[in-house]
This record gives C-alpha cells, structure tokens and sequence, in this order.
C-alpha cells in the first residue's frame, strides 16, 4: 500500500507482538512481516537490511516491558525509544556500509542529518499505529468484558 517512507505500523507491530506473544513468536513477528514486505518491494545491500531487522527484534525486546504495565505513557514512551533506535541503528548502517557517506565522523553526522526526515515518518508511525493496536486490543477485551458481565446477570 502507498505510504509515507518509513511511515509503517511494523515497528508497533513488534512491540505489541513483544507485550502479548510469546517471546519466539514475538521476535519473529516483524522478521516475517519485513521478508515478506521484501520479497514484494525488492532486496537491497544485506548488511543493512540485517540491521533494519535487527531494530525490529529490539523493538519486540522493547515490548516485553510492556507485559506487565500496558499503561500509556509507557506504549508511548516504548514506541518513542523504538523509533530512535531505529534512527540510530539503521542510520549508523547505512554510513557504515553504503558508499553514500565518508566514512567519517562528518560522514556519520551527514547520515543522521539525512535521516531525520525518515525518522518523524518513523516515531508518528510508531506513535499512531502503536494507539491503534494497543487501544482495539484494550477495547476488544473492555466489550468482550461487558458482554460476558452481561451474560453472566441474565442467568
């Protein structure tokens, strides 16, 4: 689907998996969304490719703090931390292993710089779908909780 770069709900993804999945199915979660998105969209320099999901399976680590408080200021702050994660992880790669930056200190900065779009793309996609699957996920639980209460009185 036509989206904004970077602009995807993978990250939330695998934080949510990490919170409510087992640990396994957690962490291969986001692997498997990605190989499939690249299988799709098209391959590219495998080094950074492995650092793209490498950041995910952060993410999934990330969401195992959230098994025990599902509390918001805590997704948020969870989906905050995984999106400058991701910046960091991903940005330092693609200086690390691409040809598009020298390979300097000046280079490094020059790649963060360059990124900082990508990255509000990142941190908004992370924030608004985090919402989204963290708050179904809550409401679905809140109905199926009102209406079991509902069947249990009319008995």
């Amino acid at each position: 689907l036509p989206h904004a770069p970077n602009f995807t709900p993978i990250g939330a993804l695998a934080l949510f998996g990490g919170a409510y999945f087992s640990k396994r199915t957690a962490l291969a979660l986001p692997i498997l969304a990605m190989l499939a998105s690249d299988f799709l969209i098209g391959f590219y320099e495998v080094k950074i490719m492995l650092s793209v999901y490498a950041s995910f399976m952060l993410s999934s680590a990330l969401g195992f703090w959230l098994r025990k408080n599902q509390k918001w200021p805590r997704i948020l702050g969870l989906s905050f931390l995984s999106a400058v994660l991701f910046f960091l992880v991903t940005n330092f790669a693609v200086w690390a292993f691409s040809p598009w930056y020298s390979k300097t200190f000046s280079g490094l900065l020059q790649s963060y710089l360059m990124g900082l779009p990508f990255f509000k793309a990142t941190l908004l996609g992370n924030m608004f779908f985090a919402s989204c699957f963290f708050g179904a996920y809550k409401l679905i639980n809140l109905l199926l909780k009102k209406q079991s209460e509902v069947v249990l009185s009319s008995k």
